[in-house]
């Protein structure tokens, strides 16, 4: 594995500080990747010799288990934003905070309300990330990807399957590469003060000073998680180092720590409260790695 060009190979990697919910786990291998052409040899390599991988973006909105038995890789060189007139390309890797500044600061609009989206290109487009009755699939044009195959293909927006927080990527077993979007021509210090004012929304109603994975669940149709979260007398609700924020309801957070145990366990308390309560089904939003 070492022999391959453009990656850069840690044994027994801690990701303490690679997922936001700051859990202790560990991984056999922690491969950092520079390009496409290291990712496919390097894939290749792991498939011929039967070693399990995950490709993991910024770590937030998932929930990992303690030891992978495995290779995490990082698209760590897949990390730029061309901007060429209203259209700007992106890496899998970058994440939403320099995309989200660049095209600003290039007085392009479209693409403010991700500025406080703590994720990598790559996640969020599997995942259709959004904030403010805004998602990224919205100024989608087309995404460059790497078929199970290990052939790089481009598709369109419309080749997609994609809803409220989730598309079909991961179901295809698609990695993401590449993106570019199509924005509109803005004001640099209009869209300076939208920032400001959800940057100030963002701080005073989310626990931003404890480690979290951002919201848990998805909002039901017409109605709030947190709301019913709340409702149901949960709100700091303790279980080993997992907390229900005392701020949000829709977060968990880390008080010191929390296991993915202790946050799997409120998950479910939280599920079970509020279908006997509210009878809603509330469908979690963060995803459960569970390294099987």
């Amino acid at each position: 594995m070492n022999n391959i060009k453009g990656i850069t190979v840690e044994e027994n990697a801690l990701l303490n500080n690679l997922n936001t919910y700051k859990i202790a786990s560990k991984a056999k291998y922690l491969i950092k990747v520079d390009t496409i052409e290291s990712l496919i040899e390097l894939l290749k390599y792991l498939k011929e010799n039967k070693i399990k991988f995950f490709i993991l973006g910024a770590g937030s909105n998932v929930i990992l288990d303690e030891y992978f038995d495995g290779a995490i890789i990082k698209l760590k060189g897949l990390n730029y934003v061309h901007i060429k007139d209203n259209l700007v390309t992106t890496g899998a890797g970058t994440m939403m905070v320099k995309l989200a500044t660049t095209t600003v600061n290039n007085n392009l609009t479209g693409l403010e309300w991700a500025i406080n989206i703590p994720g990598t290109i790559g996640g969020s487009i599997n995942g259709n990330a959004g904030a403010y009755n805004s998602e990224i699939f919205d100024n989608l044009v087309k995404v460059k990807v790497l078929t199970p195959k290990l052939e790089v293909k481009e598709m369109l927006k419309e080749d997609f399957t994609y809803s409220y927080r989730h598309t079909n990527i991961k179901e295809k077993k698609l990695i993401v590469l590449e993106a570019t979007f199509k924005l509109a021509k803005g004001d640099k210090k209009t869209s300076e003060e939208i920032i400001k004012d959800r940057w100030h929304r963002r701080k005073t109603t989310q626990p931003l000073e404890m480690p979290s994975a951002g919201s848990v669940f998805r909002n039901p149709e017409n109605d709030y998680a947190g709301r019913l979260i709340e409702e149901a007398g949960l709100k700091g609700k303790t279980i080993g180092g997992a907390q229900i924020s005392l701020k949000h309801a829709n977060f968990i957070v880390n008080i010191g720590g929390a296991t993915s145990k202790d946050i799997k366990n409120l998950i479910e308390l939280i599920r079970k409260e509020v279908k006997n309560q509210f009878n809603v089904d509330l469908i979690l939003e963060q995803e459960i790695i569970d390294w099987k």
